[in-house]
């Protein structure tokens, strides 16, 4: 009797909507398919707001997708963004070094794969005057962008993201709130960066914040990542888990109030 009940409890689960799933979008970037995910909050309302989901330098993977889940859990739109397109996805980390570092030396062309997936965002039901950008790696460097770029957001996130800007583009006023999310041992970000980073914001009068992880390293938030530190690139739980909770308090600031 109680498998019974357990089972009808899980279907009347299912059909209501408690527990969102991920979606399949196809869009497109004129002749190239672009293939991302969308996953509605459990009590969808056109009012709610999004979070458009940038993902590492391998493109969509497991912790973008996990990423969009909880977003969906805490009441946002999330999409999962798909920078290279069809038949472009990494299949080595040889790979993926040439397509990202490819997109970071285009990046009005990486700025547009990104307006794109904000406007599959917005179709797919978020409130389009309240939106967030957050980005991983490679994606942290195109939340910075976004930035950059003034799209319509009202803020962005990186985690352990790239944080030099195109020299050839022009310094204009960023507009929107900055939270970069930074390991402290990262050793693919120098100090050279880090400082032009800053000025960077300071010279285009945005309202940003960076927060230091201790004994973090690139790719913190990456369970996928392993743990050791020794390579540069590792998984570290507090790191995490902290900038997660930074994320969450910088959101309820920027779209909820």
């Amino acid at each position: 009797m109680k498998i019974f009940q357990y089972l009808l409890l899980g279907a009347l689960l299912f059909t209501t909507g408690v527990f969102a799933q991920l979606q399949a979008v196809q869009y497109k970037d004129e002749a190239q398919i672009l293939n991302g995910l969308a996953i509605k909050p459990n009590k969808a309302t056109a009012q709610k707001p999004g979070i458009l989901v940038l993902p590492a330098w391998k493109g969509i993977d497991a912790h973008a997708k996990a990423t969009a889940e909880k977003l969906s859990k805490l009441g946002y739109y999330a999409f999962v963004a798909d920078i290279y397109g069809e038949g472009n996805y990494p299949q080595t980390t040889a790979d993926a070094g040439k397509m990202s570092g490819f997109y970071k030396k285009n990046t009005l062309l990486y700025q547009k794969r990104i307006e794109l997936a904000l406007a599959q965002l917005i179709q797919s039901g978020a409130n389009p005057d309240n939106i967030a950008v957050i980005g991983f790696c490679f994606g942290g460097t195109g939340a910075l962008e976004a930035a950059r770029k003034n799209l319509k957001v009202k803020g962005v996130v990186s985690f352990h993201g790239g944080l030099g800007r195109d020299t050839t583009l022009p310094i204009n006023p960023i507009t929107t709130k900055v939270l970069a999310c930074h390991g402290a041992d990262d050793p693919f970000v120098s100090k050279d960066e880090i400082a032009g980073f800053q000025q960077e914001m300071r010279d285009t009068k945005a309202d940003w914040e960076m927060v230091y992880y201790a004994n973090a390293v690139h790719s913190f938030t990456d369970i996928d990542a392993g743990n050791d530190n020794s390579k540069g690139a590792a998984y570290n739980e507090k790191a995490a888990t902290r900038s997660f909770e930074h994320m969450k308090l910088f959101l309820n600031e920027v779209l909820l109030k």
